[in-house]
């Protein structure tokens, strides 16, 4: 894509100078807490960067977040000096508070951030930005985890960098690879949607904010860049990931009780699935379900294992086939088949017991045929012939789920 075409998706003149006369196509946030050691540095290489090699408006906003040394003061002299450096003072410490605070009030058609170590080469700033303004996509981020990246820093925050993007692609099956790389961009009019409705204020804030774009159906362009970590890092490597756990937690929880809404907000973006219908298709829908067919047969065979000396053969296949129906009905609902939120919960499960009858009727009178043919078998046995029937139920209960989880539109048609 040449240069030109660029400023046309962007709407605006080029400029050959980051200066602030006009609307800036592009706002850079620099967030800070006292860094008055190397913001001089940091702002005079970026604005030399921005005017050298961005073919349009730009300015930088240095967000200070509640500094207690002179960081504010070397700040606003650069401010002074430079054209299109601005700055914006915050009274609370956060990263995500800085980002929001100045994202939210920009009139750039693109907004983006970067640390202030400036540990992400800027080259890659353009590669980032370039999507954005074609209207391609919605977000943008540097990765450090792509192949073809180049990365400087210890074995400690390498472990600790892959270890917390696996958490995230197991407990939220976030897809993206790198969530915490300080290089990120976004359109501006996707910023007003999305951070009114991430909550985090600290360092989960762009783990929270990728997540909710990537579950709204977003489109999120990755950027291999080459990073050299800068050893002289004020993060708590530990407290981050602490914090960075429970966030994992909190919006997981959000995700599966409905409290975000995943489904409003894809139809307000125009990002709903292109076929209508359920939101899996049906091989994602056949793994998911599979998954969690594995768990609840599993859960049902240490139930009957622990109850069967206590209560007997069919009581101990009743009570555990009911309480793992319950729980999978809730986990297909959620994942299986994308349904969030209380809305039509009860009814959902009470239908997913009348499957979990046709189920009981398969397994018991599995149990009865073999305790007539053979009434001195082991329940080891027992439990082997429980399992069969219950993989005879499980397709029908497939069958039968798909039909209790329908979209209005199927149940119209």
């Amino acid at each position: 894509m040449t240069s030109n075409s660029l400023l046309r998706a962007g709407g605006r003149e080029p400029s050959s100078s980051p200066g602030d006369a006009a609307t800036a196509v592009l706002e850079v946030v620099i967030p800070v807490y006292n860094e008055e050691a190397d913001l001089e540095q940091c702002i005079r290489r970026l604005h030399t960067h921005l005017e050298g090699t961005i073919p349009f408006r730009a300015r930088i906003t240095i967000a200070d977040n509640a500094s207690t040394d002179a960081t504010l003061d070397v700040a606003r002299r650069l401010a002074a000096e430079i054209d299109g450096v601005h700055v914006r003072h915050l009274d609370e410490k956060g990263r995500g508070r800085a980002l929001k605070a100045v994202w939210l009030e920009s009139d750039a058609d693109v907004v983006a951030y970067m640390d202030v170590d400036l540990s992400t080469d800027l080259n890659a700033l353009m590669p980032l930005i370039a999507p954005l303004l074609s209207g391609h996509s919605d977000l943008a981020i540097g990765s450090r985890l792509s192949r073809s990246s180049r990365v400087v820093r210890g074995a400690k925050r390498e472990f600790i960098s892959r270890s917390y993007n696996l958490i995230l692609r197991t407990s939220l099956r976030a897809r993206f690879s790198d969530a915490q790389c300080g290089f990120k961009a976004m359109r501006t009019d996707v910023a007003r949607t999305l951070l009114p409705l991430v909550e985090d204020n600290g360092w989960f804030f762009d783990t929270e904010l990728l997540v909710i774009a990537e579950k709204v159906g977003l489109r999120i362009h990755e950027v291999p860049v080459d990073w050299v970590d800068d050893p002289n890092s004020s993060v708590n490597i530990v407290d981050t990931a602490v914090k960075d756990l429970e966030g994992c937690w909190r919006v997981g929880r959000a995700l599966a009780s409905g409290a975000l809404p995943v489904a409003e907000l894809r139809k307000s973006l125009g990002r709903e699935p292109l076929v209508a219908g359920v939101p899996h298709g049906m091989v994602g829908q056949l793994v998911r379900f599979g998954i969690i067919g594995v768990a609840s047969t599993v859960a049902y065979a240490l139930l009957y294992l622990i109850l069967h000396p206590l209560i007997g053969a069919q009581p101990a296949n009743f009570l555990g086939l009911l309480i793992t129906a319950i729980l999978n009905t809730a986990a297909n609902r959620a994942f299986t088949f994308g349904i969030r939120g209380a809305e039509n919960a009860g009814r959902h499960q009470l239908q997913g017991l009348l499957v979990f009858g046709f189920a009981l009727l398969v397994t018991s009178g599995s149990l009865a045929a073999l305790h007539a043919a053979a009434p001195d078998v082991s329940r080891h046995v027992e439990l082997s012939v429980l399992v069969v029937a219950n993989l005879v139920a499980t397709v029908c209960r497939f069958v039968a789920l798909r039909w209790v989880f329908r979209t209005k539109e199927d149940a119209q048609k």
